[in-house]
């Protein structure tokens, strides 16, 4: 009996296995977008993915994104499940039209007969010490679209379950995967990747009592050592990992701020219009009674993407979480 050694894994290298495994079970699977092919991607997530399955598969696009999704469309009405990659977040908006025109509305106009297999892979985010149009958090428009999708992993295991989900489903998703994220490491066992994660279901990443962080994407790891930072003040705080932000799993969400009392929703997006503010009114709606003190946001300032000397102030730390957290004690005591 020969044994498998478990290596670690970064989270690009799921993402690419992910795509490499989709595309060897269905050869309706194509990937395509700038510097995919030949380069393997900015963040070499499909690299060697050209050289295995042909140019034909893995194909390089021109820098014209309205053009590379608008293709994708056609490509998906007519049966094929391409997966579109916009190289950064900022760098997809020329393909909004496209997006809110079309691919959020093809299988609703055609009152179902048409559905719209299409993965559009937004690396978003920032952390990386990135310009401006590298590091946006663009989330609250693809979730504001009805008819898209939204999913984010958080750990490797993710990355590669909620994209082989994905690629599979029938209805259109916008995958966006934290840029800070790509080199988290994890065990893997290539014999054995990790299981294929509906979407639309949260997980409870660590169980508390005395409030729920409510999160996502790139602030699960800041979420999980604030955590841990609040034992020292006595705090026992539970981390909900969102991974679907439509649908969203009210659910699981509601069941742990139920259990807890006291909710702080977590995101590098910004306050105002922000995902947090749709969460913490779905949370109010089915929770009030239940809630200690208000919902509260920790999120990005409300400003445009700070330049890359300013950005550890601009996104949410431990002690901006921690703060929060004394802001529910406080308030459920006055």
């Amino acid at each position: 009996m020969t044994t498998v050694a478990v290596k670690p894994a970064t989270m690009a290298q799921a993402l690419g296995r992910a795509l490499r495994d989709a595309m060897a079970d269905d050869p309706t699977v194509h990937v395509m977008g700038e510097d995919v092919g030949t380069l393997g991607g900015v963040f070499r997530v499909t690299d060697g993915l050209a050289k295995e399955f042909g140019e034909d598969r893995c194909t390089d696009t021109p820098l014209a994104e309205a053009g590379i999704l608008g293709t994708a469309v056609g490509m998906a009405m007519y049966g094929l499940r391409p997966v579109v990659e916009m190289q950064f977040d900022a760098f997809a908006y020329p393909s909004f039209e496209q997006l809110i025109s079309h691919v959020s509305r093809m299988r609703n106009r055609t009152r179902g007969a048409m559905p719209l297999p299409l993965t559009i892979r937004v690396p978003y985010g920032g952390g990386i010490g990135g310009v401006e149009h590298h590091s946006d958090s663009s989330e609250a428009y693809y979730m504001a679209t009805p008819g898209l999708h939204v999913v984010t992993p958080a750990t490797v295991a993710d990355a590669y379950g909620l994209l082989r989900a994905a690629i599979a489903s029938d209805d259109p998703v916008v995958f966006l995967e934290p840029k800070r994220l790509y080199w988290s490491k994890d065990s893997w066992n290539p014999d054995e990747p990790p299981a294929v994660e509906p979407v639309g279901r949260a997980v409870v990443r660590r169980s508390g009592r005395s409030a729920t962080l409510i999160t996502y994407g790139p602030s699960l790891p800041v979420c999980l050592e604030a955590a841990e930072a609040a034992q020292a003040e006595g705090w026992d705080l539970e981390v909900v990992d969102l991974r679907s932000l439509v649908p969203f799993d009210d659910e699981t969400v509601s069941a742990s701020v139920r259990h807890t009392g006291r909710a702080v929703v977590v995101h590098e997006s910004g306050s105002f219009g922000g995902p947090g503010g749709e969460i913490a009114a779905r949370v109010t709606e089915r929770c009030f009674h239940y809630l200690e003190a208000p919902v509260l946001r920790v999120a990005g300032f409300d400003i445009p993407y700070p330049p890359p000397m300013l950005e550890r102030h601009h996104l949410p730390g431990v002690d901006r979480i921690l703060d929060a957290v004394a802001r529910l004690q406080w308030e459920a005591e006055n």
